[in-house]
C-alpha cells in the first residue's frame, strides 16, 4: 500500500529529508526514477523537450552502465541527475555497509550529491551516514505510475489533486510504469502549465 502524497507526520518524522521545495514559488520539480532505459527514457526526454520542461532523473548505476548514451543525453539536455543506488536496493532490508557501498558505487557514475532511496525505504542509520554527503530527496506527490492496478487517468488525477507550489513529483522511466506514464506525463505537464507552473531541476 502507498499514498499518492506524503503525509505531514512522515515529513515530521524524517526532517532531514527533502520532501518539497519552497511553497512561495510557482515551480514544480518533476523527478523520474529507475532509468535510464531504452524507449522509455527517450520518450520522457522528448516529452520534456516538447513542453520546455526540466526535470531530475534518479538513475540506477547498473542502468547507467548499460545505457551510457541515454544517460549522457539526460545531462546534455540540461536535466539534473541523482543517485538511486547501483542495484535498486531496499534500505530496510539491506545491511548498512552493503547499502552504503552500493550508493558509493553509483556515485562514481552519477557524480551527483542528490540521492533518493529506492521505494522511499531507508533506515535512520543509513540517513545518518549519507546526509553529510547528499541531499536526500523524497517527494510530496506520487503519481502511482508503477502500479499496474491503476489507470493512467488515476495517475493524472493524483498529480492534479496533490500538486502545489514547490511539489516534488515522482514518475518512473521504467518499462513497468510506461503503460501508464506515457499517457499521464504529457497530460500532467499540460495541466500544470495551464495552472501557471514552471518546471525546474533539483
Amino acid at each position: 500500500m502507498y499514498l499518492p502524497y506524503s503525509p505531514f507526520w512522515l515529513q515530521w518524522f524524517y526532517p532531514s529529508l527533502l520532501w518539497h521545495k519552497s511553497r512561495k514559488e510557482k515551480s514544480i520539480f518533476l523527478t523520474f526514477d529507475d532509468g535510464p532505459v531504452p524507449v522509455v527514457t527517450p520518450f520522457v526526454l522528448n516529452t520534456l523537450k516538447t513542453f520546455n520542461a526540466k526535470a531530475t532523473f534518479f538513475c540506477i548505476g547498473e542502468n547507467i552502465k548499460k545505457h551510457p548514451d541515454i544517460f549522457k543525453r539526460i545531462t546534455d539536455e540540461g536535466h539534473a541527475v541523482g543517485n538511486h543506488t547501483y542495484n535498486h536496493l531496499k534500505g530496510w532490508e539491506t545491511a548498512d555497509k552493503i547499502y552504503l557501498d552500493n550508493v558509493s558505487q553509483c556515485a562514481k557514475l552519477t557524480k551527483s550529491n542528490l540521492f533518493r532511496p529506492p521505494y522511499g525505504r531507508i533506515k535512520k542509520s543509513q540517513i545518518c551516514h549519507l546526509k553529510s554527503r547528499y541531499s536526500i530527496i523524497m517527494w510530496d506527490v506520487l503519481s502511482g505510475d508503477f502500479d499496474d492496478k491503476i489507470t493512467s487517468e488515476k495517475c493524472l488525477q493524483n498529480v492534479k489533486k496533490f500538486s502545489k507550489n514547490g511539489s516534488i513529483i515522482v514518475f518512473h522511466d521504467s518499462l513497468k510504469a510506461f503503460p501508464r506514464m506515457k499517457d499521464a506525463l504529457p497530460k500532467s505537464l499540460d495541466f500544470l502549465i495551464s495552472e501557471g507552473y514552471n518546471f525546474l531541476p533539483l
